[in-house]
C-alpha cells in the first residue's frame, strides 16, 4: 500500500514551469476568452530567465543582436530613448546622405551604361522593328496589295482538312455490281447464241480514223505555228522538223525542283522589290527564270534590272547574253551610253560582231572613250594582220601608256633589231623599275649574236658577252631604284628565259643573281640544292650554269666537279663532258675518279690512244693510285694488249703493292688459264695480307676449278680461322661441301657461321636452300621461320618465304613482306613476277621499275634480268630496248645470278648488255 503511494505522490506536487496538459500525447486543445479572464501581459524577460535557470537551461542568445542597428537587444536595450539619442541618429543619416551623394553619380551612370549595354545585346522585338514600323507610313495601298503572301517555309507538313461525308447507295451497288458475274443470257444474247453482238442500234468505232484525225489536227497546229496557215495572221517561224524534237529536250523537274524555283522566285521577287538598285539581285533572278525554262521572264527581268541599274557592267552583260545577237548588239549600245568607261561591255560588243572590220571598228571606237585601257589597245593589236599596222598602233599605245610593260616589249618585236634597242631604251627610261624589258634587252642581244651565221667565234662570243654586262647593270639599276627580287624570282626568270630558248640570257641571269642573299658558309650548299631543284624540272641550261658558276668560286672541290660532269653526262654531249672532265682534272689532280671517269669516256669515244694519255697524266698526278693503274690494265687487256697489261700489273705491284692489285693480278692469271702462276700469286698476296679473304676464295676456286676438293677445303679452313666475319666464305665453303655430296658437313658449317655472324640473312638463306636442295621441304620451312624469326626485315628471306607458300596464299604473303621488309627491292621484284604468273602485265612491268627505283637497286642486276625476260614475253620491241638501255646506264655489279656470269672467265671482256642477256637466260 505504501509502495503505491509513492506512485501517486506526484498527484500532489506543483506542476512544472510551462507545463501544458496533454501535450506529451498530442492534445493541444484550445483556450477562449472567458478561460482566460480580460487580457494581460506576458511574463517578463527576467521571469522567463529566472524559470529556464531553475530548469538548468541556457538563455536562447540572437547571434545577430550585436549587428543590427536596427534591433537594440543587445547594450542599450533597456534604456530610454532620448533627445540627445535622436540628435546623434540625425547626424548619422546626414553623413549617410552625403556619402550616398558622393557616389550617385558613379553610380548611376555605371548602371545607366550597363543597362544600355543589355538593351544592345538583347534588344526588345518592338525596338526591332521600330525602323521598318516607321517605313511603313510610306508604304501605297497598291504596294500594300502586292506584299505576296507567306508560303510554308518550315517543311513541316500541316494536317490535312479531313472531314467524312456519307457515301450514297448508289456508289455502294455500283461498286457491289463490279465483282459480280453473269451466269446466265438474255433473251437476245441467246438468239445470237451469245457470241456475236448486235451493232444495228449503234454505231462502229473506227480506231483509224481516230487517229488520222489526231495527226491532221497536229499538222494543222504546227502549220498554224509555222507560218504556213492562211488563217492565222499572227503565226511565228518555227522549225515544224525541230519542233517535236525540241520538245524532247524539255528537262523534266520534280515536284521538289519545283517548288525550290518557286521559293526562290518569291524570295528574289522580294528583293528587288525592296532594293531595285542591287545589281546581283536582277541578275540572279533572271538566271532563276533561265534556269525554269522561262526565256521570257527572264529577259522582262534583265531590262527592268537595267532600267533600275544602268551603271552596272553586269547588269548589262547579262541582258546580252539572254537576248540573241541582234539584240544584244541594241542592248549593248544603249550600254555604252550608260556605263562608256566599261571595257568588258566594248570588248562583249566586239565579241559580238562577226567581221573583222566590224570589230575593228568597235575596238577604235572603244579606244575613243578608253584610251588608257591596256587590254583594248591588246585585242586592237591582235586584229591587225599587218606588222606594219601593229606597229603603228602600238607606238601609239606607248604613247598613251607609257608604264605598260608588255606593250612596249610588244612593240620591241616587231621592230628590227637595231629599232628595237631604241624601244627598249625608251621603255627602260619610262619604266625603270621593270626587269622585264632588261631580260628583254638581253635577249634581244643574244638573238642578234646568234642570227648571222658568217660572224666568226670571236665576234659572236664579244656580243654574248655584252648579253652579261647587260643583265648586270639592269640588277644594279633595279637596286638602284628600289627594286629588290628574290633569288627565287630571279631563278624562275632564268628558268623562264630557258624555256623560250635563250640560254645566254638565262646563264647572264644566274651569273649576276645566284649569290645574291646567300651566307658566304652556306654558299656551296645552296648552289647544289639550286642545281639539283633545276634539273630535276628539266631546266638543264639552269642548272650547267649555277654548276659553272660555283665551279668558278670553289674550283677545287671534286665533288662539285663530279656533279658537273653527271649533268653533262646525263644530258650534254660528248664534247661538252670531256670539256667539263679537262676542266677537272686541271683543278684537281688529284682526284683520282674524275681522271678515270676522263679516260673512261674518251676509250668508249673508241680513242684508246687518247685515253692512255689520260692515264699516264693521272700516273704522274697519282703515282700510287690503285684506280688509276688497275684502269691501265683494264683498258690494255680489253684492247688485247696482255704482255702489257701484264707488265703494268707487276709495276703496280712494286710501286703500289695494295691487296687489291695482288687480288686483279691472280684473277688476271686466271682468266689467261695461267692457274698455276695465279695459285703463286695469290700465295704470295697472303704471305703479304692474310687477312684478305677475297685472296683465300680466289685459291679456292682455283683448286676447285682443278677437281682439287682437299686443296679448296684447306682453303677455306684457313680462310674462315683469318677471316670468321666474312659471310661469304662460310656460304662458298658450304657449297663446296654440298658440292662434294656431303650436306651434313655443308649444314655443320652453315650453323656455325651463323653462330658467328648472327641476324646475318644470307647464312639463313643458303641454310634454307641446302634443305631444299637436300629434299626436306618440312625441315627447309621451319628453318625460313627461324631465320624470319632471327632477321624479321630480310628481303631475301621474305621473298623465299613468298614462294614457299601455295598458290592462292601467296598474295597475302607478299602483302605482309612489304610492310616487315620496308618495301624492299627483292620483295618487289617478287611481287611483280606474281603479277607476272597471274598476267598481269602493265602491273607486273610497274613492279619491275619499282624493283629497280633508287640508285642502290639499280645496282641489282638479277632485277634488271628479270624485267628483260618479262618484257622478252610479254612486251615490244621499244620495251625491251628500254630495259636494256636503263640497265647499261646503270652499269650494276651485284646479284647471286648477276655475279656468278659476270665473273665467270668465259664471259671475261663482255659488256653489260651481254652479261644481261646471258643472265636473263639462265633465270627460271
Amino acid at each position: 500500500m505504501a509502495a503505491n503511494n509513492n506512485k501517486l505522490s506526484f498527484l500532489s506536487m506543483p506542476a512544472p514551469a510551462s507545463y501544458v496538459a496533454g501535450l506529451g500525447r498530442g492534445a493541444s486543445g484550445f483556450t477562449t476568452r472567458s478561460d482566460i479572464g480580460p487580457a494581460r501581459e506576458g511574463p517578463s524577460a527576467e521571469a522567463i530567465s529566472e524559470a529556464q535557470a531553475k530548469r538548468g537551461e541556457e538563455p536562447d542568445v540572437d547571434p545577430e543582436q550585436f549587428q543590427d542597428p536596427d534591433n537594440e537587444y543587445g547594450l542599450f536595450a533597456g534604456t530610454t530613448y532620448e533627445q540627445d539619442d535622436e540628435e546623434a541618429d540625425k547626424i548619422y543619416d546626414s553623413v549617410d546622405q552625403n556619402m550616398d551623394a558622393r557616389r550617385r553619380a558613379r553610380r548611376s551612370a555605371r548602371e545607366n551604361a550597363e543597362l544600355a549595354q543589355h538593351r544592345s545585346e538583347r534588344p526588345k522585338i518592338q525596338q526591332q522593328f521600330a525602323d521598318l514600323k516607321r517605313g511603313l507610313s510610306v508604304v501605297t495601298d497598291h504596294e500594300w496589295e502586292n506584299i505576296p503572301e507567306v508560303g510554308n517555309l518550315t517543311r513541316k507538313k500541316r494536317r490535312k482538312d479531313e472531314r467524312a461525308f456519307v457515301v450514297p447507295d448508289s456508289v455502294i451497288v455500283s461498286d457491289r455490281a463490279k465483282t459480280e458475274y453473269e451466269s446466265s443470257l438474255d433473251a437476245r444474247q441467246q438468239q445470237t447464241d451469245g457470241f456475236e453482238t448486235p451493232a444495228d442500234s449503234g454505231a462502229m468505232t473506227n480506231f483509224v480514223e481516230i487517229g488520222q484525225a489526231r495527226d491532221k489536227i497536229l499538222s494543222l497546229k504546227l502549220d498554224q505555228i509555222s507560218g504556213t496557215s492562211t488563217t492565222s495572221g499572227s503565226a511565228t517561224s518555227v522549225d515544224p522538223k525541230g519542233y517535236l524534237t525540241s520538245l524532247d529536250s524539255v528537262v523534266i523537274k520534280s515536284e521538289a525542283e519545283i517548288g525550290d524555283i518557286k521559293r526562290a522566285r518569291m524570295l528574289f521577287d522580294s528583293l528587288v522589290k525592296s532594293n531595285p538598285k542591287h545589281a546581283p539581285g536582277w541578275i540572279a533572278a533572271a538566271r532563276l527564270e533561265e534556269h525554269a525554262g522561262r526565256m521570257v521572264a527572264a529577259r522582262k527581268l534583265i531590262k527592268a534590272g537595267c532600267e533600275q541599274c544602268p551603271k552596272s557592267e553586269d547588269v548589262w552583260l547579262e541582258a546580252a547574253r539572254l537576248h540573241n545577237k541582234d539584240d544584244a548588239k541594241v542592248i549593248l549600245a544603249n550600254a555604252v551610253q550608260h556605263v562608256g568607261q566599261s571595257v568588258k561591255i566594248w570588248l562583249a560588243a566586239a565579241d559580238l560582231e562577226k567581221d573583222v572590220k566590224a570589230k575593228k571598228r568597235v575596238l577604235r571606237k572603244a579606244l575613243e572613250d578608253i584610251p588608257n585601257s591596256v587590254r583594248l589597245w591588246k585585242e586592237t593589236v591582235n586584229l591587225e594582220t599587218s606588222p606594219a599596222d601593229a606597229r603603228i598602233l602600238l607606238a601609239r599605245a606607248v604613247e598613251v601608256i607609257p608604264l605598260s610593260v608588255e606593250l612596249w616589249l610588244a612593240l620591241a618585236r616587231l621592230e628590227t633589231p637595231e629599232r628595237a634597242k631604241a624601244v627598249l631604251n625608251k621603255a627602260r627610261k619610262s619604266v625603270p623599275t621593270s626587269h622585264e624589258i632588261w631580260i628583254a634587252a638581253g635577249r634581244l642581244l643574244e638573238q642578234g649574236a646568234a642570227t648571222d651565221p658568217d660572224k666568226s667565234v670571236e665576234a659572236r662570243n664579244k656580243e654574248l658577252d655584252v648579253v652579261d654586262k647587260t643583265i648586270e647593270a639592269g640588277v644594279r639599276e633595279l637596286r638602284r631604284h628600289q627594286v629588290l627580287l628574290t633569288r627565287e624570282q630571279w631563278l624562275k626568270e632564268a628558268e623562264r628565259c630557258e624555256s623560250e630558248g635563250s640560254p645566254r640570257t638565262c646563264e647572264a641571269i644566274i651569273k649576276a643573281t645566284v649569290a645574291m642573299e646567300v651566307e658566304e658558309e652556306d654558299r656551296l650548299d645552296t648552289w647544289v640544292a639550286d642545281a639539283e631543284s633545276a634539273e630535276t624540272k628539266g631546266m638543264v641550261g639552269t642548272a650547267r650554269a649555277i654548276l659553272a658558276y660555283a665551279l668558278k668560286v670553289f674550283p677545287d672541290k671534286r665533288n662539285l666537279w663530279r656533279k658537273a660532269a653527271d649533268l653533262e653526262k646525263a644530258h650534254g654531249t660528248r664534247e661538252s663532258l670531256d670539256a667539263v672532265l679537262s676542266q677537272a682534272v686541271h683543278y684537281c689532280p688529284q682526284g683520282e675518279v674524275l681522271w678515270l671517269m676522263s679516260a673512261k669516256e674518251k676509250w668508249l669515244a673508241g680513242d684508246v690512244p687518247a685515253a692512255r694519255e689520260v692515264l699516264e697524266r693521272a700516273f704522274i698526278a697519282n703515282p700510287e693510285s690503285e684506280q688509276i693503274w688497275l684502269a691501265a690494265v683494264k683498258l690494255e687487256a680489253e684492247n688485247g694488249e696482255l704482255g702489257v697489261a701484264r707488265e703494268l700489273l707487276v709495276r703496280a705491284r712494286t710501286v703500289a703493292d695494295t691487296e687489291r692489285i695482288w687480288m686483279k693480278s691472280a684473277v688476271f692469271e686466271r682468266q689467261q688459264g695461267q692457274y698455276d702462276a695465279a695459285l703463286e700469286t695469290v700465295s704470295t698476296a697472303l704471305s703479304k695480307f692474310p687477312k684478305f679473304a677475297k685472296l683465300y676464295m680466289m685459291q679456292a676456286q682455283i683448286h676447285q676449278l682443278r677437281k682439287n676438293y682437299p686443296a679448296a677445303r684447306a682453303s677455306y679452313i684457313a680462310g674462315l680461322k683469318a677471316c670468321p666475319k666474312e659471310v661469304t666464305l662460310w656460304v662458298l665453303a658450304s657449297k663446296l661441301e654440298e658440292l662434294d655430296g656431303r650436306s651434313i658437313k655443308a649444314r655443320a658449317i652453315l650453323e656455325k657461321g651463323r653462330l658467328v655472324n648472327p641476324a646475318n640473312d644470307v647464312l639463313w638463306a643458303e641454310s634454307v636452300g641446302v634443305e631444299e636442295r637436300s629434299g626436306g621441304a618440312a625441315q627447309a620451312k621451319a628453318m625460313l621461320s627461324r631465320g624470319l624469326q632471327e632477321c624479321p626485315a630480310s628481303g631475301i628471306l621474305w621473298s623465299m618465304a613468298i614462294w614457299a607458300e601455295p598458290h592462292p596464299a601467296r598474295k597475302s604473303r607478299s602483302v605482309d613482306a612489304l610492310k616487315k621488309s620496308k618495301d624492299n627491292a627483292i620483295v618487289t621484284c617478287t611481287v611483280a613476277r606474281l603479277f607476272w604468273a597471274e598476267r598481269k602485265i602493265e602491273k607486273a612491268r610497274q613492279w619491275f621499275s619499282r624493283s629497280v627505283a633508287t640508285e642502290q637497286d639499280k645496282d641489282v642486276g638479277d632485277h634488271w634480268a628479270w624485267w628483260l625476260k618479262f618484257e622478252r614475253q610479254h612486251g615490244t620491241a621499244e620495251y625491251v630496248a628500254e630495259v636494256v638501255k636503263q640497265c647499261v646506264a646503270a652499269e650494276p655489279h651485284h646479284g647471286s645470278v648477276w655475279q656468278s656470269v659476270a665473273k665467270d672467265d668465259k664471259n671475261v671482256g663482255k659488256g653489260t648488255k651481254a652479261i644481261l642477256e646471258l643472265v636473263a637466260e639462265s633465270l627460271h
